[in-house]
């Protein structure tokens, strides 16, 4: 009975401009850790979790490219301020 084996996808060499993203997707390109990522979140210097269940978190993908182009200087504008824009 021949065994069926399972491949690993490759990952993307890039992050896409659109959609959405789990963290294992982009962390190639992230200098920080899960928890690290996790902690700036909350302090509004990465970009906020979008929770699609308990245990399935995305990130958009714009708005990754924003905080990857300068991690240091990144800040949450909120819809107040992006209407402004």
């Amino acid at each position: 009975m021949a065994t069926i084996q399972q491949q690993a996808l490759p990952a993307p060499a890039t992050l896409p401009a659109t959609g959405k993203s789990r963290f294992s997707s982009f962390k190639a390109f992230c200098p920080f850790s899960r928890e690290k990522f996790r902690q700036l979140a909350l302090e509004g210097k990465a970009p906020k979790p979008e929770r699609m269940g308990i245990r399935c978190t995305y990130y958009d993908n714009a708005e990754l490219h924003r905080f990857l182009a300068d991690p240091l200087n990144y800040r949450v504008v909120g819809k107040h301020e992006q209407q402004k824009l």
